[in-house]
Protein backbone atom coordinates (compact mmCIF):
# COMPACT_ATOMS: atom_id res chain seq x y z
CA UNK A 1 0.00 0.00 0.00
CA UNK A 2 1.48 3.31 -1.02
CA UNK A 3 1.08 6.22 1.34
CA UNK A 4 0.77 9.75 0.07
CA UNK A 5 4.27 11.15 -0.16
CA UNK A 6 4.66 13.89 2.39
CA UNK A 7 8.06 14.84 1.09
CA UNK A 8 7.25 15.81 -2.47
CA UNK A 9 5.94 19.10 -3.84
CA UNK A 10 6.24 21.09 -0.63
CA UNK A 11 7.87 24.36 0.47
CA UNK A 12 11.52 24.38 1.38
CA UNK A 13 11.84 23.20 4.95
CA UNK A 14 13.09 25.50 7.66
CA UNK A 15 15.31 23.60 10.02
CA UNK A 16 16.69 26.28 12.29
CA UNK A 17 14.80 24.88 15.27
CA UNK A 18 16.87 21.73 15.57
CA UNK A 19 17.42 20.80 19.18
CA UNK A 20 20.95 21.05 20.51
CA UNK A 21 23.46 18.31 20.84
CA UNK A 22 25.56 16.26 18.48
CA UNK A 23 24.06 13.91 15.96
CA UNK A 24 23.43 10.64 17.68
CA UNK A 25 23.34 6.98 16.85
CA UNK A 26 22.76 6.60 13.18
CA UNK A 27 24.70 9.69 12.16
CA UNK A 28 28.04 9.47 10.39
CA UNK A 29 30.03 10.57 7.37
CA UNK A 30 29.99 8.98 3.94
CA UNK A 31 33.29 8.73 2.05
CA UNK A 32 33.56 11.16 -0.85
CA UNK A 33 35.38 9.23 -3.58
CA UNK A 34 35.26 11.42 -6.67
CA UNK A 35 38.21 13.88 -6.90
CA UNK A 36 37.30 17.53 -7.53
CA UNK A 37 37.74 18.98 -11.02
CA UNK A 38 40.00 22.03 -11.55
CA UNK A 39 37.91 25.16 -11.05
CA UNK A 40 38.27 28.78 -11.93
CA UNK A 41 37.70 31.65 -9.55
CA UNK A 42 33.96 31.59 -10.15
CA UNK A 43 33.82 27.89 -9.33
CA UNK A 44 33.04 26.47 -12.78
CA UNK A 45 34.78 23.27 -13.76
CA UNK A 46 36.58 23.36 -17.10
CA UNK A 47 37.05 27.14 -17.23
CA UNK A 48 40.67 26.97 -16.00
CA UNK A 49 42.02 25.10 -19.02
CA UNK A 50 39.96 27.24 -21.37
CA UNK A 51 41.33 30.51 -19.95
CA UNK A 52 44.89 29.24 -20.23
CA UNK A 53 44.46 28.95 -23.99
CA UNK A 54 43.42 32.58 -24.22
CA UNK A 55 39.89 31.89 -25.30
CA UNK A 56 37.00 33.88 -23.89
CA UNK A 57 35.67 32.40 -20.71
CA UNK A 58 32.26 30.87 -21.15
CA UNK A 59 29.81 31.27 -18.36
CA UNK A 60 27.58 28.36 -17.67
CA UNK A 61 24.07 29.02 -16.57
CA UNK A 62 23.28 27.67 -13.16
CA UNK A 63 19.82 26.34 -12.55
CA UNK A 64 18.23 28.34 -9.81
CA UNK A 65 17.10 25.84 -7.20
CA UNK A 66 13.36 25.88 -6.72
CA UNK A 67 12.46 26.62 -3.13
CA UNK A 68 10.11 23.70 -2.98
CA UNK A 69 10.30 20.08 -2.12
CA UNK A 70 11.13 18.48 -5.45
CA UNK A 71 11.77 14.87 -6.24
CA UNK A 72 14.80 14.75 -8.48
CA UNK A 73 15.35 11.78 -10.75
CA UNK A 74 17.93 9.49 -9.14
CA UNK A 75 21.30 9.46 -10.84
CA UNK A 76 22.81 6.21 -12.12
CA UNK A 77 24.67 4.42 -9.38
CA UNK A 78 28.11 4.91 -10.92
CA UNK A 79 29.72 5.47 -7.51
CA UNK A 80 27.97 3.42 -4.91
CA UNK A 81 28.40 4.26 -1.24
CA UNK A 82 28.13 1.61 1.48
CA UNK A 83 24.81 1.27 3.23
CA UNK A 84 24.51 1.64 6.96
CA UNK A 85 25.61 -1.63 8.52
CA UNK A 86 27.68 -2.80 5.51
CA UNK A 87 31.07 -1.43 6.59
CA UNK A 88 32.45 -1.08 10.10
CA UNK A 89 33.16 2.40 11.39
CA UNK A 90 33.70 4.34 14.53
CA UNK A 91 30.89 4.49 17.04
CA UNK A 92 28.80 7.62 16.90
CA UNK A 93 28.14 9.81 19.92
CA UNK A 94 24.66 9.54 21.49
CA UNK A 95 22.16 12.18 20.39
CA UNK A 96 20.43 12.65 23.72
CA UNK A 97 20.65 10.34 26.70
CA UNK A 98 19.22 7.86 27.05
CA UNK A 99 19.30 6.62 23.43
CA UNK A 100 19.66 2.96 22.41
CA UNK A 101 23.10 2.21 21.03
CA UNK A 102 22.23 1.40 17.43
CA UNK A 103 24.23 3.25 14.82
CA UNK A 104 24.95 3.65 11.16
CA UNK A 105 28.52 2.55 10.51
CA UNK A 106 30.07 4.81 7.90
CA UNK A 107 33.56 6.17 7.20
CA UNK A 108 34.36 9.69 8.33
CA UNK A 109 35.32 12.39 5.82
CA UNK A 110 34.32 16.03 5.65
CA UNK A 111 34.99 18.11 2.52
CA UNK A 112 36.74 21.43 2.83
CA UNK A 113 34.24 24.16 3.72
CA UNK A 114 34.34 27.40 1.77
CA UNK A 115 32.25 30.54 1.81
CA UNK A 116 31.08 29.92 -1.75
CA UNK A 117 27.81 27.98 -1.92
CA UNK A 118 28.56 24.98 -4.14
CA UNK A 119 26.27 23.91 -6.98
CA UNK A 120 23.41 21.60 -6.07
CA UNK A 121 25.18 18.49 -7.35
CA UNK A 122 28.08 19.18 -4.96
CA UNK A 123 26.03 19.82 -1.82
CA UNK A 124 26.29 17.18 0.91
CA UNK A 125 23.36 14.78 0.98
CA UNK A 126 21.61 13.74 4.20
CA UNK A 127 18.98 11.07 4.77
CA UNK A 128 16.36 10.32 7.43
CA UNK A 129 14.23 7.19 7.70
CA UNK A 130 11.33 6.72 10.12
CA UNK A 131 9.79 3.27 10.54
CA UNK A 132 6.66 3.76 12.59
CA UNK A 133 3.77 1.61 13.69
CA UNK A 134 1.83 2.47 10.54
CA UNK A 135 4.24 3.99 7.99
CA UNK A 136 7.71 3.62 6.56
CA UNK A 137 9.06 6.98 5.39
CA UNK A 138 12.33 8.21 3.93
CA UNK A 139 13.59 11.69 3.07
CA UNK A 140 16.84 12.53 1.27
CA UNK A 141 17.79 16.22 1.26
CA UNK A 142 20.52 18.78 0.65
CA UNK A 143 21.05 21.97 2.70
CA UNK A 144 20.10 25.28 1.14
CA UNK A 145 20.11 28.69 2.81
CA UNK A 146 20.68 28.98 6.53
CA UNK A 147 18.43 26.66 8.52
CA UNK A 148 16.68 25.18 5.49
CA UNK A 149 16.99 22.21 3.17
CA UNK A 150 15.54 20.87 -0.07
CA UNK A 151 14.23 17.33 -0.44
CA UNK A 152 15.66 15.56 -3.49
CA UNK A 153 14.11 12.14 -2.93
CA UNK A 154 11.33 10.71 -0.77
CA UNK A 155 9.49 7.49 -0.11
CA UNK A 156 6.41 6.75 1.96
CA UNK A 157 4.41 3.55 2.29
CA UNK A 158 1.76 2.33 4.74
CA UNK A 159 3.07 -0.97 6.12
CA UNK A 160 1.06 -1.35 9.36
CA UNK A 161 3.98 -2.89 11.20
CA UNK A 162 2.03 -2.72 14.46
CA UNK A 163 -0.96 -4.66 13.15
CA UNK A 164 -2.11 -7.08 15.86
CA UNK A 165 0.58 -5.92 18.29
CA UNK A 166 -1.90 -4.77 20.93
CA UNK A 167 -3.43 -8.23 21.25
CA UNK A 168 -0.36 -10.43 20.85
CA UNK A 169 2.53 -8.29 22.05
CA UNK A 170 4.51 -9.37 18.98
CA UNK A 171 5.04 -8.14 15.43
CA UNK A 172 3.15 -10.38 13.01
CA UNK A 173 4.84 -12.14 10.12
CA UNK A 174 2.82 -10.45 7.33
CA UNK A 175 3.42 -7.04 8.92
CA UNK A 176 7.17 -7.64 9.16
CA UNK A 177 7.25 -8.86 5.55
CA UNK A 178 5.54 -5.66 4.36
CA UNK A 179 7.96 -3.50 6.32
CA UNK A 180 11.04 -5.33 5.03
CA UNK A 181 9.90 -4.93 1.42
CA UNK A 182 9.43 -1.20 1.94
CA UNK A 183 12.83 -0.93 3.63
CA UNK A 184 14.46 -2.67 0.67
CA UNK A 185 13.17 0.15 -1.54
CA UNK A 186 14.65 2.66 0.90
CA UNK A 187 17.94 0.79 0.83
CA UNK A 188 18.08 0.99 -2.96
CA UNK A 189 17.48 4.74 -2.83
CA UNK A 190 20.29 5.22 -0.32
CA UNK A 191 22.68 3.08 -2.36
CA UNK A 192 22.10 5.26 -5.41
CA UNK A 193 23.36 8.40 -3.68
CA UNK A 194 26.51 9.47 -1.86
CA UNK A 195 25.10 10.12 1.60
CA UNK A 196 27.11 12.33 3.96
CA UNK A 197 25.11 11.39 7.08
CA UNK A 198 22.00 9.34 7.74
CA UNK A 199 19.86 8.41 10.70
CA UNK A 200 17.43 5.50 10.45
CA UNK A 201 14.98 5.15 13.33
CA UNK A 202 12.22 2.82 14.49
CA UNK A 203 9.60 3.87 17.02
CA UNK A 204 6.77 2.46 19.15
CA UNK A 205 6.07 -0.86 17.40
CA UNK A 206 9.69 -1.98 17.67
CA UNK A 207 10.02 -0.45 21.15
CA UNK A 208 7.21 -2.50 22.66
CA UNK A 209 7.11 -5.73 20.64
CA UNK A 210 8.63 -8.79 22.27
CA UNK A 211 10.33 -9.60 18.96
CA UNK A 212 11.25 -6.00 18.08
CA UNK A 213 15.00 -6.58 18.35
CA UNK A 214 14.75 -9.77 16.29
CA UNK A 215 12.96 -7.80 13.58
CA UNK A 216 15.68 -5.12 13.58
CA UNK A 217 18.26 -7.87 13.05
CA UNK A 218 16.23 -9.26 10.15
CA UNK A 219 16.10 -5.80 8.55
CA UNK A 220 19.88 -5.57 8.73
CA UNK A 221 20.29 -8.99 7.09
CA UNK A 222 17.71 -8.59 4.32
CA UNK A 223 17.59 -4.87 3.59
CA UNK A 224 21.12 -3.91 4.64
CA UNK A 225 19.86 -1.17 6.96
CA UNK A 226 20.75 -0.87 10.62
CA UNK A 227 17.80 0.74 12.37
CA UNK A 228 17.99 2.49 15.73
CA UNK A 229 15.07 2.05 18.16
CA UNK A 230 14.70 5.48 19.76
CA UNK A 231 13.11 6.18 23.12
CA UNK A 232 9.98 8.29 23.58
CA UNK A 233 11.82 11.38 24.79
CA UNK A 234 13.96 11.43 21.66
CA UNK A 235 10.87 10.93 19.51
CA UNK A 236 9.12 13.90 21.13
CA UNK A 237 12.21 16.11 20.69
CA UNK A 238 12.62 15.19 17.03
CA UNK A 239 8.98 16.08 16.37
CA UNK A 240 9.61 19.53 17.86
CA UNK A 241 12.78 19.97 15.79
CA UNK A 242 10.92 19.08 12.61
CA UNK A 243 8.12 21.60 13.13
CA UNK A 244 9.99 24.57 14.55
CA UNK A 245 9.73 26.77 11.46
CA UNK A 246 5.93 26.75 11.81
CA UNK A 247 6.13 28.52 15.19
CA UNK A 248 5.97 32.25 14.53
CA UNK A 249 8.02 34.91 16.31
CA UNK A 250 5.14 36.37 18.35
CA UNK A 251 4.08 32.96 19.70
CA UNK A 252 4.26 32.66 23.48
CA UNK A 253 3.13 29.10 24.06
CA UNK A 254 2.59 25.96 21.97
CA UNK A 255 1.32 22.47 22.66
CA UNK A 256 2.86 20.34 19.92
CA UNK A 257 1.47 16.85 19.47
CA UNK A 258 2.31 13.97 17.16
CA UNK A 259 -0.44 11.34 16.92
CA UNK A 260 1.31 8.21 15.73
CA UNK A 261 0.26 4.66 15.04
CA UNK A 262 1.30 3.19 18.38
CA UNK A 263 2.04 6.21 20.57
CA UNK A 264 1.27 9.92 20.78
CA UNK A 265 3.95 12.42 21.78
CA UNK A 266 3.02 15.76 23.36
CA UNK A 267 5.44 18.61 24.12
CA UNK A 268 4.62 21.82 25.98
CA UNK A 269 6.72 24.73 24.72
CA UNK A 270 7.05 28.03 26.62
CA UNK A 271 8.32 30.93 24.48
CA UNK A 272 7.23 33.76 26.78
CA UNK A 273 10.79 34.53 27.92
CA UNK A 274 13.97 35.12 25.99
CA UNK A 275 13.75 33.01 22.85
CA UNK A 276 16.48 30.68 21.65
CA UNK A 277 16.94 29.83 17.99
CA UNK A 278 16.36 26.18 18.88
CA UNK A 279 12.72 25.45 19.70
CA UNK A 280 13.51 22.29 21.64
CA UNK A 281 15.33 24.42 24.23
CA UNK A 282 11.90 25.70 25.31
CA UNK A 283 10.23 22.37 26.06
CA UNK A 284 9.03 22.68 29.66
CA UNK A 285 7.16 19.38 29.84
CA UNK A 286 6.47 16.39 27.63
CA UNK A 287 4.74 13.03 27.64
CA UNK A 288 4.34 10.03 25.40
CA UNK A 289 1.01 8.24 25.57
CA UNK A 290 1.26 4.52 24.73
CA UNK A 291 -1.73 4.85 22.43
CA UNK A 292 -1.99 5.73 18.74
CA UNK A 293 -4.42 5.35 15.88
CA UNK A 294 -3.60 1.69 15.21
CA UNK A 295 -3.66 0.52 18.83
CA UNK A 296 -6.81 2.50 19.68
CA UNK A 297 -8.67 1.35 16.57
CA UNK A 298 -7.77 -2.28 17.27
CA UNK A 299 -9.16 -2.06 20.80
CA UNK A 300 -12.39 -0.20 19.99
CA UNK A 301 -12.91 -0.99 16.32
CA UNK A 302 -12.22 1.32 13.41
CA UNK A 303 -14.65 0.40 10.67
CA UNK A 304 -17.97 0.81 12.50
CA UNK A 305 -17.65 3.62 15.02
CA UNK A 306 -20.86 4.80 16.70
CA UNK A 307 -20.97 8.01 18.68
CA UNK A 308 -20.89 5.94 21.86
CA UNK A 309 -17.73 4.11 20.71
CA UNK A 310 -16.14 7.40 19.71
CA UNK A 311 -16.91 8.90 23.14
CA UNK A 312 -15.41 5.82 24.81
CA UNK A 313 -12.20 6.28 22.80
CA UNK A 314 -12.00 9.94 23.86
CA UNK A 315 -12.51 8.96 27.51
CA UNK A 316 -9.77 6.33 27.27
CA UNK A 317 -7.22 8.88 26.06
CA UNK A 318 -8.44 11.51 28.54
CA UNK A 319 -7.80 9.10 31.41
CA UNK A 320 -4.20 8.69 30.23
CA UNK A 321 -3.71 12.44 29.96
CA UNK A 322 -5.05 12.91 33.50
CA UNK A 323 -1.94 11.14 34.83
CA UNK A 324 0.40 13.56 33.02
CA UNK A 325 1.84 15.63 35.88
CA UNK A 326 3.23 18.38 33.66
CA UNK A 327 0.03 19.16 31.79
CA UNK A 328 -0.45 22.52 33.57
CA UNK A 329 2.95 23.98 32.81
CA UNK A 330 1.44 26.37 30.21
CA UNK A 331 -1.65 27.34 32.23
CA UNK A 332 -0.39 30.94 32.50
CA UNK A 333 -0.41 31.24 28.69
CA UNK A 334 -3.58 29.45 27.63
CA UNK A 335 -5.65 32.64 27.67
CA UNK A 336 -3.14 34.45 25.47
CA UNK A 337 -4.00 35.03 21.81
CA UNK A 338 -0.41 33.94 21.11
CA UNK A 339 -0.99 30.42 22.42
CA UNK A 340 -1.96 27.65 19.99
CA UNK A 341 -1.86 23.96 19.22
CA UNK A 342 0.47 22.51 16.59
CA UNK A 343 -0.38 19.06 15.28
CA UNK A 344 1.79 16.80 13.15
CA UNK A 345 0.23 13.53 12.08
CA UNK A 346 -2.00 11.93 9.48
CA UNK A 347 -5.00 12.80 11.64
CA UNK A 348 -4.60 16.57 11.49
CA UNK A 349 -3.48 16.60 7.86
CA UNK A 350 -6.55 14.53 6.96
CA UNK A 351 -8.81 16.95 8.83
CA UNK A 352 -7.18 19.83 6.95
CA UNK A 353 -7.66 18.13 3.59
CA UNK A 354 -11.34 17.49 4.32
CA UNK A 355 -11.70 21.07 5.56
CA UNK A 356 -10.26 22.40 2.30
CA UNK A 357 -12.51 20.02 0.32
CA UNK A 358 -9.56 18.89 -1.78
CA UNK A 359 -10.14 16.64 -4.77
CA UNK A 360 -6.69 15.24 -4.11
CA UNK A 361 -4.46 15.63 -1.09
CA UNK A 362 -2.07 18.55 -1.64
CA UNK A 363 0.73 18.93 0.87
CA UNK A 364 1.53 22.45 -0.27
CA UNK A 365 -1.91 23.62 0.79
CA UNK A 366 -2.06 21.63 4.02
CA UNK A 367 1.36 22.16 5.61
CA UNK A 368 1.21 25.30 7.74
CA UNK A 369 -2.57 25.72 7.46
CA UNK A 370 -4.36 27.46 10.35
CA UNK A 371 -7.71 26.07 11.49
CA UNK A 372 -9.88 27.81 14.08
CA UNK A 373 -11.75 26.02 16.84
CA UNK A 374 -15.10 25.98 15.01
CA UNK A 375 -13.55 24.53 11.84
CA UNK A 376 -11.96 21.68 13.77
CA UNK A 377 -15.26 21.01 15.55
CA UNK A 378 -17.10 20.83 12.22
CA UNK A 379 -14.57 18.49 10.62
CA UNK A 380 -14.55 16.07 13.57
CA UNK A 381 -18.35 16.06 13.60
CA UNK A 382 -18.42 15.41 9.86
CA UNK A 383 -16.07 12.44 10.09
CA UNK A 384 -17.93 10.94 13.05
CA UNK A 385 -21.17 11.18 11.06
CA UNK A 386 -19.71 9.32 8.06
CA UNK A 387 -19.84 5.56 7.78
CA UNK A 388 -16.85 3.50 6.68
CA UNK A 389 -17.67 3.68 2.97
CA UNK A 390 -18.05 7.45 3.07
CA UNK A 391 -14.68 7.75 4.72
CA UNK A 392 -13.14 5.47 2.09
CA UNK A 393 -14.63 7.61 -0.67
CA UNK A 394 -13.03 10.83 0.54
CA UNK A 395 -9.82 11.47 -1.46
CA UNK A 396 -7.98 12.78 1.61
CA UNK A 397 -8.77 9.63 3.63
CA UNK A 398 -9.07 6.64 1.31
CA UNK A 399 -9.31 2.96 2.16
CA UNK A 400 -5.89 2.86 3.85
CA UNK A 401 -6.92 5.36 6.53
CA UNK A 402 -10.67 4.92 6.76
CA UNK A 403 -10.47 2.57 9.76
CA UNK A 404 -7.90 4.72 11.61
CA UNK A 405 -8.99 8.31 11.18
CA UNK A 406 -11.68 8.30 13.90
CA UNK A 407 -9.26 6.89 16.45
CA UNK A 408 -6.99 9.80 15.58
CA UNK A 409 -9.87 12.25 15.98
CA UNK A 410 -10.58 10.79 19.43
CA UNK A 411 -6.97 11.40 20.50
CA UNK A 412 -7.18 14.93 19.09
CA UNK A 413 -10.40 15.66 21.01
CA UNK A 414 -8.85 14.48 24.28
CA UNK A 415 -5.87 16.77 23.67
CA UNK A 416 -8.09 19.74 22.84
CA UNK A 417 -10.08 19.21 26.05
CA UNK A 418 -6.93 19.52 28.19
CA UNK A 419 -5.43 22.42 26.21
CA UNK A 420 -8.33 24.38 24.67
CA UNK A 421 -7.15 26.81 22.02
CA UNK A 422 -8.77 29.03 19.44
CA UNK A 423 -6.23 28.00 16.81
CA UNK A 424 -4.66 24.81 15.53
CA UNK A 425 -1.79 24.84 13.06
CA UNK A 426 -1.36 21.82 10.81
CA UNK A 427 2.10 20.41 10.09
CA UNK A 428 2.72 17.88 7.34
CA UNK A 429 6.21 17.26 8.65
CA UNK A 430 7.71 15.68 11.72
CA UNK A 431 10.35 13.14 12.73
CA UNK A 432 12.21 12.92 9.42
CA UNK A 433 12.48 16.68 9.12
CA UNK A 434 13.68 16.83 12.72
CA UNK A 435 16.35 14.23 12.01
CA UNK A 436 17.56 16.10 8.93
CA UNK A 437 17.73 19.45 10.71
CA UNK A 438 19.74 17.95 13.56
CA UNK A 439 22.13 16.14 11.23
CA UNK A 440 22.77 19.27 9.18
CA UNK A 441 23.15 21.53 12.20
CA UNK A 442 25.65 19.16 13.79
CA UNK A 443 27.60 18.85 10.54
CA UNK A 444 27.96 22.63 10.32
CA UNK A 445 26.65 22.97 6.78
CA UNK A 446 25.05 26.36 7.53
CA UNK A 447 27.99 27.93 9.40
CA UNK A 448 29.72 29.57 6.43
CA UNK A 449 26.75 30.81 4.42
CA UNK A 450 26.96 34.39 5.68
CA UNK A 451 24.03 34.13 8.06
CA UNK A 452 25.72 32.95 11.25
CA UNK A 453 26.07 29.59 12.85
CA UNK A 454 23.54 26.79 12.52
Amino acid sequence: MEDRDTGASAPEVGASSASPGPAGPGAGSWQQRRPPEPRSADGHAGDVAQNQKGKPKKRRKRRRGRKVFARDEPRPATDRSPLPGEAPGSAAKPLAPPVPAASVDIASARPEQTVRRPPAHELPVFAALDLGTNNCRLLVAVPTRHGQFRVIDAFSRIVRLGEGLTASGRLGQPAMDRAVEALKVCGDKLRNRKIRKARLIATEACRTADNGVEFIERVEREAGLKLEIIDRQTEARLAVSGCGSLVERDTQGVVLFDIGGGSSEIALIDLSGRRSSRLANHIVSWTSLPVGVVSLAERFGGRTVTREIFAAMVDDVAARLATFDGRDRLSHLRASPNFHLLGTSGTVTTLAGVHLDLDRYDRRRVDGLWMDRDSVDRMVEKLVSWDFQQRCANPCIGADRADLVLAGCAILEAIRAVWPSERLRVADRGLREGILSELMADDGVWRNDGRGRA
